[in-house]
């Protein structure tokens, strides 16, 4: 097996038995960069150069026995809205561009204290802001699985990179289903860990109250793992919980005899593929067979959470992109004759289409006359979509539904076409209202080979089940065994 397609935690094992060094690892990486990058798209800011110097340092200090971590010198990759000290964070936009970060985000800080190399920045969809990383300022990824596909989005970057063996592992965002989309469509996983786990500071905000970073890996342990590095209380955040000491790779316990699982017959409807709803019902029998519980339930505001989403989103985002106005941050014009000019100017040029769109919408839903009738009343309900959630998990451990009621679809196929965009998040966006931790993970592939996400969504802080539930799946199914990105296609 090549280098590139081993786990991480197979690849911590080879560091720690000799067989590999952390030079070996990189350079591994660094080559795959090379031949596949031209076509997968996925990087905004290569850092392979680095990565090798300090893969050197790194092998240095294991010799001596002085690495702090046993995951040190390992590779990973960063999605383009969390900030990397002396490195480009750009959010896949022209308005920073050039934006040099001069702090880390607290991620960063935790990835670095592992002693983990930052191969480099990930590309996505501008200020995280859609589903398919064509909204990126810079470039358009492509699925590796077809290149004609979109790879999902916000976090398109990230799940690409990982799904074409690009690196390892990486972290990614997630506002309305950013990391467990792209997840899906790349065939990977990914998690949205519930509010709070995870600090926000140092990474740009779009909407503070449902903004979250989680890892996007090749399988459960690594998403664990990943999780175990970037998780805890930070001082930094007001938002951020103290949920104690955990460690989530000890709750793989490959067993889920007695797990109860509520499918929600309202994310089976209208609008899903039929492909996609047969292999979940395969997942279904799956689990029923390895001893869990399955029996449908009801998530009726769940007809609701896209609507309510795309209020608040939109009102934090046109609140959180106030600041970029040519003057303080961002983008300045260079065509101007007064200060009225600048500012308009400077965002019309600095900002794309779909991070417009979504200032106009958040202005508008904030406006005096509308905020009653829009942004208030869709805080009421998104009080009612936790409500529903909290009486559902008094029942069930782990709720299931697909991750996107479609496969991967054509680039440009939905781009001109924001309502048909939005909907793809129909399935993920009611997650983030609630505050709750959301996994995805493949569950097979459709009749043209394109892998289908499931979503497994667990109470507030209970990633352990969660996780567990993902593993024991994943070990029975062996997806990663029996299909690999086949590179289809060639890039538009």
């Amino acid at each position: 097996m090549e280098i590139t397609e081993l786990t991480v935690h197979e690849l911590k094992d080879k560091l720690a038995s000799g067989e590999l060094t952390s030079y070996d690892i990189t350079k591994a990486y660094a080559d795959r960069i090379k031949e596949k990058e031209k076509n997968v798209q996925a990087f905004v800011t290569e850092l392979t150069d680095s990565a090798l110097e300090k893969a050197k340092e790194i092998d240095e200090k294991r010799s001596k026995k002085e690495t702090k971590s046993e995951l040190a010198g390992i590779p990973v990759g960063i999605k383009d809205n969390i900030c990397t000290k002396g490195i480009r964070t750009t959010c896949s936009s022209r308005m920073l561009e050039n934006f040099i970060a001069p702090y880390n985000a607290t991620v960063m800080e935790k990835i670095n204290a592992e002693e983990l190399i930052d191969l480099g920045k990930l590309n996505m969809d501008e200020f995280a802001m859609g589903g398919s990383t064509e909204y990126s300022y810079f470039k358009k990824t492509h699925n590796p699985w077809n290149l004609n596909k979109v790879p999902g989005g916000s976090s398109g970057g990230s799940a690409a990179a990982v799904a074409s063996n690009m690196v390892p592992w990486a972290l990614g965002t997630d506002t309305g289903g950013s990391i467990r989309q792209p997840a899906g469509f790349c065939g990977v996983v990914g998690l949205k860990p519930t509010y709070g786990l995870v600090s926000r500071y140092g990474v740009v905000a779009f909407a503070s109250s449902l903004d979250q970073v989680g890892p996007i890996t090749k399988d459960v342990t690594d998403c664990a793992m990943l999780l175990n590095i970037i998780s805890g209380h930070d001082d930094k955040d007001t938002t951020s919980i103290d949920n104690g000491e955990k460690n989530y790779v000890k709750a793989l316990k490959n067993d889920v005899k007695g797990l109860k699982i509520g499918v929600p017959k309202e994310y089976f409807g209208e609008g899903i593929n039929s492909e996609v709803k047969d292999k979940l019902q395969e997942a279904i029998e799956r689990y029923k067979k390895l001893g869990a519980t399955v029996e449908e339930c009801s998530l009726d505001v769940a007809k609701y959470a896209l609507a309510t989403y795309y209020i608040i989103a939109c009102a934090e985002a046109s609140s959180n992109l106030g600041r970029f106005d040519g003057i303080r941050y961002g983008y300045r014009t260079k065509n101007y004759t007064n200060l009225k000019e600048l500012y308009r100017n400077s965002r019309s040029e600095g900002f794309g289409p779909e991070v417009k769109r979504r200032i106009i919408l958040g202005t508008y839903v904030l406006s005096s006359g509308y905020y009653d009738a829009y942004y208030k009343k869709a805080q009421q309900v998104r009080t009612l979509v936790m409500n529903e959630f909290t009486k559902l998990f008094e029942k069930y451990d782990v709720l299931l539904t697909p991750t996107a009621p479609t496969v991967a679809f054509d680039i440009g196929s939905k781009s001109n076409n924001p309502l048909e965009m939005y909907l793809a998040d129909i399935c993920t966006v009611s997650v983030n209202i609630a505050g709750l931790p959301g996994l995805s993970l493949p569950c097979g592939v459709d009749s043209s080979g394109m892998p289908i996400g499931m979503q497994l969504i667990g109470n507030r802080f209970s990633e352990e089940t969660l996780l567990n539930a993902g593993y024991t799946f994943e070990q029975d199914l062996k997806f990663r065994e029996t299909h690999k990105p086949e590179f289809k296609g060639g890039a538009k």
